[in-house]
Protein backbone atom coordinates (compact mmCIF):
# COMPACT_ATOMS: atom_id res chain seq x y z
CA UNK A 1 0.00 0.00 0.00
CA UNK A 2 1.09 3.32 -0.51
CA UNK A 3 0.24 5.61 1.63
CA UNK A 4 2.08 9.29 3.05
CA UNK A 5 1.21 12.81 3.57
CA UNK A 6 1.97 16.49 2.50
CA UNK A 7 5.36 17.40 4.19
CA UNK A 8 7.50 20.45 4.06
CA UNK A 9 10.53 21.01 1.62
CA UNK A 10 11.67 23.95 3.42
CA UNK A 11 14.40 22.69 4.85
CA UNK A 12 15.31 20.28 1.93
CA UNK A 13 14.58 17.00 0.03
CA UNK A 14 16.73 14.94 1.95
CA UNK A 15 15.03 16.42 5.35
CA UNK A 16 11.36 15.48 4.18
CA UNK A 17 12.20 11.88 2.85
CA UNK A 18 13.52 11.33 6.45
CA UNK A 19 10.41 12.60 7.67
CA UNK A 20 8.41 10.22 5.80
CA UNK A 21 10.25 7.46 6.59
CA UNK A 22 9.63 8.37 10.59
CA UNK A 23 5.66 8.60 10.21
CA UNK A 24 5.56 5.34 8.22
CA UNK A 25 4.99 6.95 4.52
CA UNK A 26 5.99 4.87 1.44
CA UNK A 27 4.97 8.14 -0.66
CA UNK A 28 4.58 12.33 -0.42
CA UNK A 29 3.36 15.38 -1.12
CA UNK A 30 4.90 18.34 -1.05
CA UNK A 31 4.36 21.82 -2.73
CA UNK A 32 6.68 23.22 -5.76
CA UNK A 33 6.77 26.61 -4.67
CA UNK A 34 5.35 28.67 -1.27
CA UNK A 35 1.66 27.77 -1.89
CA UNK A 36 0.84 31.51 -1.02
CA UNK A 37 3.24 33.04 -2.65
CA UNK A 38 5.22 33.30 -6.21
CA UNK A 39 9.20 32.55 -4.65
CA UNK A 40 10.80 29.18 -5.05
CA UNK A 41 13.89 28.56 -4.39
CA UNK A 42 17.14 27.19 -6.29
CA UNK A 43 17.42 23.48 -6.73
CA UNK A 44 20.13 21.95 -5.26
CA UNK A 45 20.94 18.61 -6.99
CA UNK A 46 23.14 17.04 -4.48
CA UNK A 47 20.25 17.24 -1.95
CA UNK A 48 18.12 15.92 -4.72
CA UNK A 49 20.41 12.42 -5.25
CA UNK A 50 20.29 12.34 -1.21
CA UNK A 51 16.17 12.01 -1.54
CA UNK A 52 16.40 10.04 -4.19
CA UNK A 53 18.71 7.64 -2.52
CA UNK A 54 16.12 7.20 0.28
CA UNK A 55 13.16 6.48 -2.16
CA UNK A 56 15.01 3.58 -3.45
CA UNK A 57 16.48 2.03 -0.46
CA UNK A 58 13.11 2.17 0.76
CA UNK A 59 10.76 1.07 -2.09
CA UNK A 60 8.64 4.40 -2.09
CA UNK A 61 6.17 5.26 -4.79
CA UNK A 62 5.43 8.15 -6.72
CA UNK A 63 5.71 11.60 -5.34
CA UNK A 64 3.49 14.69 -5.83
CA UNK A 65 3.78 17.62 -5.63
CA UNK A 66 1.33 20.12 -5.50
CA UNK A 67 1.11 23.46 -7.04
CA UNK A 68 0.00 26.75 -5.20
CA UNK A 69 -2.94 27.80 -4.66
CA UNK A 70 -2.62 31.48 -5.82
CA UNK A 71 -2.53 30.31 -9.37
CA UNK A 72 -5.52 30.48 -11.95
CA UNK A 73 -5.61 29.62 -15.09
CA UNK A 74 -9.12 30.04 -15.82
CA UNK A 75 -9.12 34.06 -15.10
CA UNK A 76 -10.11 36.42 -17.64
CA UNK A 77 -7.91 38.74 -16.23
CA UNK A 78 -4.55 38.53 -18.74
CA UNK A 79 -2.24 39.77 -15.39
CA UNK A 80 -3.91 36.69 -13.07
CA UNK A 81 -3.94 34.46 -16.35
CA UNK A 82 -0.32 35.07 -17.55
CA UNK A 83 1.01 34.72 -14.04
CA UNK A 84 -0.75 31.20 -13.23
CA UNK A 85 0.77 30.30 -16.69
CA UNK A 86 4.17 31.60 -15.35
CA UNK A 87 4.51 29.59 -12.29
CA UNK A 88 2.70 26.05 -13.65
CA UNK A 89 4.80 26.39 -16.60
CA UNK A 90 8.33 26.75 -14.36
CA UNK A 91 7.81 24.59 -11.72
CA UNK A 92 6.64 21.92 -14.39
CA UNK A 93 9.90 22.46 -16.15
CA UNK A 94 11.91 21.71 -12.50
CA UNK A 95 9.91 19.26 -11.86
CA UNK A 96 10.72 17.80 -14.86
CA UNK A 97 14.33 18.09 -14.27
CA UNK A 98 14.75 16.02 -11.08
CA UNK A 99 11.88 13.20 -12.41
CA UNK A 100 9.09 13.63 -10.51
CA UNK A 101 6.10 11.93 -11.58
CA UNK A 102 2.99 13.89 -10.96
CA UNK A 103 2.52 17.60 -10.97
CA UNK A 104 -1.01 18.52 -8.87
CA UNK A 105 -2.76 21.85 -9.67
CA UNK A 106 -6.27 23.01 -9.03
CA UNK A 107 -7.82 23.62 -12.18
CA UNK A 108 -8.99 27.37 -11.32
CA UNK A 109 -11.91 29.82 -10.88
CA UNK A 110 -14.09 31.05 -13.81
CA UNK A 111 -15.10 34.19 -11.47
CA UNK A 112 -18.78 34.53 -13.06
CA UNK A 113 -17.30 34.20 -16.36
CA UNK A 114 -19.18 30.59 -16.82
CA UNK A 115 -17.71 26.75 -16.70
CA UNK A 116 -17.41 26.86 -20.75
CA UNK A 117 -15.03 29.57 -20.48
CA UNK A 118 -12.85 28.73 -17.83
CA UNK A 119 -12.45 25.35 -18.85
CA UNK A 120 -11.30 27.02 -22.81
CA UNK A 121 -8.79 29.02 -20.32
CA UNK A 122 -7.28 26.33 -18.89
CA UNK A 123 -7.35 24.25 -21.88
CA UNK A 124 -5.52 26.92 -23.66
CA UNK A 125 -3.07 27.53 -20.48
CA UNK A 126 -2.44 24.04 -20.55
CA UNK A 127 -1.68 23.77 -24.78
CA UNK A 128 0.82 26.04 -23.99
CA UNK A 129 2.82 24.61 -20.96
CA UNK A 130 2.91 20.85 -22.32
CA UNK A 131 5.63 20.59 -25.26
CA UNK A 132 5.15 16.58 -25.03
CA UNK A 133 8.33 15.28 -24.42
CA UNK A 134 7.91 15.24 -20.52
CA UNK A 135 8.03 12.90 -17.79
CA UNK A 136 6.06 14.23 -15.56
CA UNK A 137 2.48 14.07 -15.31
CA UNK A 138 -0.01 16.78 -14.79
CA UNK A 139 -2.70 15.84 -12.62
CA UNK A 140 -6.28 17.99 -12.25
CA UNK A 141 -7.62 17.96 -8.78
CA UNK A 142 -11.42 17.63 -8.33
CA UNK A 143 -13.01 20.23 -6.25
CA UNK A 144 -15.65 20.57 -3.84
CA UNK A 145 -17.83 22.92 -6.38
CA UNK A 146 -17.53 25.94 -3.37
CA UNK A 147 -17.99 29.86 -5.64
CA UNK A 148 -17.14 29.24 -9.63
CA UNK A 149 -14.27 26.54 -8.95
CA UNK A 150 -13.98 24.41 -12.14
CA UNK A 151 -13.35 20.68 -11.51
CA UNK A 152 -16.67 20.42 -9.37
CA UNK A 153 -17.51 17.13 -11.88
CA UNK A 154 -16.61 14.72 -13.65
CA UNK A 155 -17.35 16.12 -17.23
CA UNK A 156 -15.28 19.82 -17.16
CA UNK A 157 -12.66 17.65 -15.92
CA UNK A 158 -13.02 15.18 -19.09
CA UNK A 159 -13.08 18.57 -21.32
CA UNK A 160 -10.09 19.76 -19.96
CA UNK A 161 -8.25 16.74 -20.77
CA UNK A 162 -10.51 16.41 -24.29
CA UNK A 163 -8.65 19.46 -25.21
CA UNK A 164 -5.61 19.45 -24.41
CA UNK A 165 -3.35 18.13 -27.87
CA UNK A 166 -0.51 16.26 -25.38
CA UNK A 167 -3.56 14.63 -23.06
CA UNK A 168 -1.62 11.57 -22.43
CA UNK A 169 0.24 14.03 -19.86
CA UNK A 170 -2.65 15.36 -17.95
CA UNK A 171 -4.19 13.04 -15.39
CA UNK A 172 -6.87 13.37 -12.34
CA UNK A 173 -6.06 13.43 -8.77
CA UNK A 174 -9.18 12.29 -7.06
CA UNK A 175 -9.76 14.28 -3.12
CA UNK A 176 -12.05 12.63 -1.46
CA UNK A 177 -13.52 15.25 0.81
CA UNK A 178 -13.80 17.55 -2.45
CA UNK A 179 -15.95 15.00 -4.35
CA UNK A 180 -17.99 14.17 -1.03
CA UNK A 181 -18.43 18.02 -0.89
CA UNK A 182 -19.58 18.02 -4.61
CA UNK A 183 -22.23 15.39 -4.77
CA UNK A 184 -20.49 12.13 -5.22
CA UNK A 185 -21.84 9.56 -2.54
CA UNK A 186 -18.40 7.86 -2.07
CA UNK A 187 -20.31 6.89 1.54
CA UNK A 188 -23.03 5.22 0.35
CA UNK A 189 -22.68 4.45 -3.36
CA UNK A 190 -18.77 4.31 -4.39
CA UNK A 191 -19.15 1.55 -6.73
CA UNK A 192 -21.35 4.40 -8.18
CA UNK A 193 -19.24 7.29 -8.46
CA UNK A 194 -16.15 5.33 -9.41
CA UNK A 195 -18.34 3.57 -12.54
CA UNK A 196 -19.18 6.96 -13.20
CA UNK A 197 -15.92 8.57 -13.53
CA UNK A 198 -14.85 5.74 -15.56
CA UNK A 199 -17.65 6.12 -17.95
CA UNK A 200 -16.94 9.85 -18.01
CA UNK A 201 -13.27 10.10 -17.61
CA UNK A 202 -12.12 6.64 -17.78
CA UNK A 203 -10.12 5.14 -14.47
CA UNK A 204 -7.11 4.94 -16.39
CA UNK A 205 -6.62 8.54 -16.29
CA UNK A 206 -6.49 8.46 -12.09
CA UNK A 207 -3.64 8.22 -10.81
CA UNK A 208 -3.39 9.48 -7.27
CA UNK A 209 -5.73 9.57 -4.41
CA UNK A 210 -5.97 12.68 -2.04
CA UNK A 211 -7.36 10.74 1.11
CA UNK A 212 -9.03 13.05 3.58
CA UNK A 213 -12.52 13.31 5.57
CA UNK A 214 -14.83 16.07 5.67
CA UNK A 215 -15.72 18.31 8.23
CA UNK A 216 -18.68 19.11 5.83
CA UNK A 217 -21.94 17.64 5.20
CA UNK A 218 -22.31 16.06 1.69
CA UNK A 219 -23.20 18.05 -1.05
CA UNK A 220 -21.84 20.95 1.10
CA UNK A 221 -19.99 22.59 -1.91
CA UNK A 222 -17.67 23.79 1.06
CA UNK A 223 -13.83 22.49 0.94
CA UNK A 224 -13.25 21.40 5.25
CA UNK A 225 -10.76 18.61 5.85
CA UNK A 226 -11.12 16.29 8.89
CA UNK A 227 -9.09 13.97 10.05
CA UNK A 228 -9.39 10.68 8.68
CA UNK A 229 -12.55 9.20 11.15
CA UNK A 230 -13.83 12.21 13.00
CA UNK A 231 -15.72 13.71 9.72
CA UNK A 232 -18.88 13.06 8.22
CA UNK A 233 -17.41 10.49 5.54
CA UNK A 234 -15.82 8.10 8.25
CA UNK A 235 -13.83 5.44 9.11
CA UNK A 236 -15.77 2.00 7.49
CA UNK A 237 -16.02 4.72 3.90
CA UNK A 238 -12.26 5.42 4.04
CA UNK A 239 -11.85 1.61 4.91
CA UNK A 240 -14.34 1.10 1.69
CA UNK A 241 -11.89 3.32 -0.26
CA UNK A 242 -8.10 2.53 0.82
CA UNK A 243 -9.77 -1.65 -0.37
CA UNK A 244 -11.75 -0.94 -3.36
CA UNK A 245 -10.62 -2.96 -6.11
CA UNK A 246 -10.40 -0.39 -8.66
CA UNK A 247 -8.32 1.97 -6.67
CA UNK A 248 -6.23 0.60 -4.02
CA UNK A 249 -2.56 -0.02 -6.00
CA UNK A 250 -3.00 3.77 -6.18
CA UNK A 251 -0.90 5.93 -3.89
CA UNK A 252 -2.81 7.78 -1.27
CA UNK A 253 -1.79 11.10 -0.04
CA UNK A 254 -3.16 12.39 3.28
CA UNK A 255 -3.98 16.49 3.43
CA UNK A 256 -6.20 15.81 6.76
CA UNK A 257 -5.40 18.58 9.58
CA UNK A 258 -2.07 17.07 11.75
CA UNK A 259 1.27 17.74 12.73
CA UNK A 260 3.75 14.82 12.40
CA UNK A 261 2.81 12.92 14.93
CA UNK A 262 -1.12 13.09 13.73
CA UNK A 263 0.14 11.74 10.54
CA UNK A 264 2.17 8.96 12.00
CA UNK A 265 -1.18 8.13 13.86
CA UNK A 266 -3.68 7.95 10.38
CA UNK A 267 -0.54 6.19 8.42
CA UNK A 268 -0.58 3.35 11.03
CA UNK A 269 -4.41 2.93 11.48
CA UNK A 270 -4.60 2.97 7.47
CA UNK A 271 -2.30 0.19 7.43
CA UNK A 272 -4.28 -2.03 9.70
CA UNK A 273 -7.66 -1.53 7.95
CA UNK A 274 -6.08 -2.83 4.50
CA UNK A 275 -7.20 -6.35 3.82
Amino acid sequence: MYIGCHLTIAKGYKKAAELALEVGANVFQFFSRNPRGSSSKELDMDDIEEMKKILEENNFGPLLAHAPYIINLASHKNRIHGMAKGILKEDYERLNEISIPYFNFHPGNHVGNGSEYGVQRIIDALNEIIEGNETTMLLLETMSGKGTEIGRNFEEIKAIIDGVKYNELVGVCLDTCHIYSAGYNIVEDLDGVLEEFDDIVGLEKLKAIHLNDSMMEFDSKKDRHAKIGEGTIGLEAIKNIINHSSIKDLPFYLETPNELGGYKKEIELLRELRD
